[in-house]
Order: C-alpha cells, then sequence, then structure tokens
C-alpha cells in the first residue's frame, strides 16, 4: 500500500526527511523575496520546496514548490524519489482505474481546518502572508487554491461537486477575483446561477494534502467527483473532506490549513490581471467575477501554500504533466486500443506526444482528431505529434528521431484553422481561438501514398515487399494457364494434365 498523507504538514515532513525541503528562518521580504525564491528552485538541481518560517509584516509561513520537482511528484504519490517520469504515469495509470473510491466525512469536531473561525471583520491580509509572484503582476493571487462549488440545479449531487484550480486576485481585505473560462466546469455552474440572478456559494481550501490539490487541477468529467478520485490516487484510500460551514452542500478538505467561504456576486465583473501565467509570459487584464469572502476557518498557525509559475519548467508544470497526461491517454485508449501512452506535459497540454500502434493508414492522424474531441484537448492542445508504439514519448531523444525520419512534410503536417484555443496562449489570436498542428510520425502503412522503409524495418519490409511481388506473379501466370484452359476447352481442343 502506498504512504499516504492526512495533510500537508505530514507531507512537508517527508519532503524534509528526503532532502526535498529547505527551511528559511530568517525574516524575508514578501517581495520579491519569496517569487524570486519559487524562480530559483526551479533551476536548482533537486528542486526543493522552501518554508519561509518569517515573512516580514505577516504572522504566518509561507510554503512553495511543494509540487516542483519529479521527486516531489513521486513522493506525493508514495513512491521512491527517484522513480522515473514514465513509470509515475504508468502507475497513475493502474490507480486511476481504482475510482470511484468514495471520501469519509469527518464531523467538525475532527476536522483540523475548524480549530479556529472567523465570522466577522473579514480581513485576509490578517490570514495570508500575500505577495506578488511576479513583479508585473496586477495584484497578489492566490495561486494554488482549491474552489469548491456545487451544481445550483442539483446542489446534493456530489458527483456534480467541483474542486476546481483557478487563479484568484485579491480585491480588497474580503473579496477576490476569480478566473472561470468559459470551457472549466465552474463555468457551468455559474452560468446556471446567473440565469436566476442568484449567487454560487463557494468555499476555497489553501493548504491541502498533495493529492487533493493534484486532483483539483486534473481534467476529469463534469459528473465525476475529484474527492472520489483522490481516494483512488492514494491507491485505494479514501480521503477526508468535512461540511462547509455556510453552505452545507459543498464539502471541503477536512484538514486543510484554510478555508474561505462566500460566494460569487451574480452578474458583476471586474478587472482582473494581469498576471504572470504557465505559459512563461503574462496575460492581459480582463473583467472576472468576484468573490465575497463572509467566513473564514482555519488551523492553529496555518502555513499559506502558493506556487510559482513562470518560464517553464516550473512547479505548475510539474503539478500538471501527468494529470494531465493520463485523462488524455484514458479517454483515447477507450476508444483507440492501439494507444501506448501520453505525454501532455508541455504547458498543461497545449503540446501533446501520442505514441499508438498503427492500423491502416491515416491512423496517426485519426488519432490526433480523437485527442482534439476530448474536452481538455479541444480547447488546451496546439501541437500534436504521434509517433510508433516502439517510440518512447516521454523520450525526446527518440521523439526527435521520429521527427527526422519519419516525416514527409508535404504528407504528414496538417494545419487546421480556427480552432478552439486556451485564451492564456500568447500566440492565440484572438484570445481563445488558435490552429492546430498534427504532425504524423509514425511509420507509414497501406494504403498510404509513398511507403518507405527506415530504420530496424527496412529488412522486413523489403521481404514483404518481394513476397507480394513474387505472390503477383503466381497469380498472374495461373490466370494465364486458367485463360488459355478455358480457351482450349471451348474449341474443343485437349488440354493434357
Amino acid at each position: 500500500m502506498a504512504k499516504v498523507y492526512k495533510d500537508l504538514r505530514e507531507f512537508l515532513k517527508t519532503l524534509e526527511e528526503e532532502g526535498q525541503l529547505i527551511r528559511v528562518k530568517d525574516e524575508v521580504d514578501p517581495e520579491p523575496d519569496i517569487g524570486a525564491a519559487g524562480r530559483a528552485c526551479a533551476n536548482m538541481d533537486k528542486k526543493p520546496a522552501v518554508l519561509f518560517e518569517k515573512v516580514k509584516g505577516y504572522k504566518y509561513s509561507v510554503v512553495t514548490n511543494v509540487h516542483g520537482s519529479w521527486a516531489n511528484h513521486a513522493l506525493m504519490m508514495g513512491m521512491p524519489k527517484d522513480t522515473p517520469v514514465k513509470e509515475q504515469f504508468f502507475e497513475l495509470n493502474r490507480r486511476w482505474d481504482k475510482f470511484p473510491v468514495p471520501p469519509v466525512i469527518v464531523p467538525r469536531e475532527k476536522a483540523l481546518c475548524k480549530e479556529n473561525t472567523i465570522s466577522e471583520n473579514i480581513n485576509l491580509f490578517e490570514i495570508l502572508p500575500l505577495y506578488r509572484i511576479n513583479d508585473q503582476d496586477g495584484g497578489f493571487f492566490l495561486s494554488k487554491a482549491c474552489v469548491v462549488t456545487g451544481d445550483p440545479a442539483e446542489p446534493d449531487n456530489l458527483d456534480k461537486q467541483n474542486v476546481g484550480t483557478y487563479r484568484i486576485q485579491v480585491k480588497d481585505i474580503d473579496r477576490i477575483g476569480i478566473q472561470a473560462l468559459p470551457f472549466h466546469d465552474i463555468a457551468i455552474q455559474l452560468a446556471k446561477a446567473e440565469e436566476v440572478n442568484e449567487p454560487l456559494p463557494v468555499a476555497i481550501a489553501l493548504g491541502n494534502t498533495p493529492l487533493v490539490t493534484f486532483m483539483a487541477s486534473t481534467p476529469v468529467n463534469y459528473d465525476q467527483n475529484e474527492y472520489e478520485f483522490v481516494g483512488a490516487l492514494q491507491d485505494g484510500v479514501p480521503t477526508e473532506i468535512t461540511k462547509a460551514d455556510t453552505a452545507e452542500h459543498l464539502y471541503v478538505p477536512a484538514h486543510a490549513e484554510v478555508i474561505l467561504e462566500g460566494y460569487i456576486i451574480p452578474r458583476v465583473r471586474t478587472c482582473e490581471g494581469p498576471f504572470g501565467e504557465f505559459p512563461g509570459s503574462y496575460s492581459g487584464a480582463r473583467n472576472q467575477c468576484e468573490i465575497k469572502i463572509t467566513h473564514i476557518t482555519y488551523r492553529t498557525n496555518p502555513i499559506f501554500e502558493n506556487l510559482y509559475l513562470g518560464m517553464p519548467w516550473t512547479e505548475i508544470d510539474y503539478l500538471m504533466a501527468l494529470n494531465t497526461s493520463v485523462p488524455l491517454y484514458k479517454q483515447l485508449k477507450a476508444t483507440m486500443p492501439e494507444v501506448q501512452a501520453v505525454n501532455a506535459m508541455y504547458t498543461h497540454g497545449i503540446g501533446v506526444i501520442i505514441s499508438t500502434k498503427v492500423r491502416y493508414g491515416g491512423f496517426g492522424k485519426g488519432v490526433a482528431f480523437r485527442l482534439l474531441s476530448t474536452p481538455h484537448g479541444m480547447p488546451y492542445s496546439k501541437v500534436i505529434i504521434v509517433v510508433d508504439e516502439f517510440v518512447d514519448p516521454f523520450n525526446l531523444e527518440q521523439v526527435m528521431w521520429a521527427l527526422t525520419t519519419r516525416v514527409k512534410p508535404s504528407k504528414d503536417v496538417a494545419i487546421i484553422p480556427n480552432c478552439a484555443g486556451m485564451p492564456l496562449d500568447p500566440s492565440s489570436v484572438p484570445a481563445g481561438m488558435h490552429d492546430k498542428l498534427i504532425i504524423d510520425a509514425t511509420t507509414p502503412v497501406a494504403p498510404e501514398p509513398n511507403p518507405r522503409s527506415t530504420g530496424g524495418h527496412f529488412y522486413f519490409s523489403t521481404i514483404r515487399k518481394l513476397l507480394m511481388l513474387f505472390t503477383q506473379q503466381i497469380v498472374h501466370s495461373l490466370y494465364r494457364i486458367e485463360s488459355t484452359q478455358r480457351n482450349f476447352y471451348e474449341h474443343g481442343i485437349p488440354v493434357a494434365h
């Protein structure tokens, strides 16, 4: 059974024991020290998490880069920290099949996130050591929050309770902005609430057990409960949740560091951004909806967990790498069992490499089209590379070999214009629209034109061609003999046996 963490603090203890956490005991300035440390960690060999115990002007500590390395990612899953990426992918895939594992509902008195309560005179700055992550950000952002919302039409349907990660900008002591893009699950729920001009209740969990955060940033189906996936990824061990105080149909991680509760104000949009985003560039400022915070619960001496994001690779790339790859793999595999693996680790699946067996001509492009029809692939995926089953999509040297030896540009490269795109991709013009690029780097098979032999398949391909030619000649000869016999018979000429 894999090691399971009850809360963020247990995971930080393991990271420290494994040499993957640095404690900074000296007082630091919130800006630029914390953001700069996040960038520096991403450039280090070990890429450790960093815990700042004293932040100038604030009472509580900050931790960053918790998911920011493959070592930390493996430890999150209870695996040895040197576990290869491909092995982590297939272990995630194995555990995925244990879904659903229903969570355990913990009573309020046993939920550590309820140790302290604030229900009036809300001031986020008293609880959260806020800072700008990148120096041109439009304000203070919560970049690693788990946002819990329900379907207004079915508030008691836990399958449609969404736990997602969205960027959040602090606007005032009790107001925050949230980016809810049209293809996000929360946007479906918000639209239903705003149709009747009703607020949408929200609970925001900060500082969670690592697999809760992992699942909150995972693209699963609208009617699949993220908490049930957490139990599956914990190798069958249920996660613990508890009811929110102000909206009892919402459930929050029982042992989170901080829970912010409130509601999205209906039909209100205010300026949000700019923000240094995961593609490595600043997003523009846009009108986004706002949340009014009315209630806070928190652990004693809470640890504020935030995430640095910038030019890849940074913590967000490790956090979103395999939890993007595995769902896409599952969705493709369901209808195309020839698919062997999916590497969607690049910029949240904007770039995807798919390894597949090829059944017939054009099959590689068909696999790419199937990817572009998935809920995540349709808006996000822009550059899709398809390779043979014997090419490891996680080995870029092998992928480059396929690109340089299997691709005939006039035949194997396709551009599909005017498709849905990711608005935060700076090359998306207008934002939210894009062209898609498909590169079929698989070995051509019939009936594709211009078949060619390469690599270790040359010998077998040549033999196959000779056999086909020999067979054609035999069939042609037999046909000529049969025709001669028929001609002789029709004219009464006996045939020798």
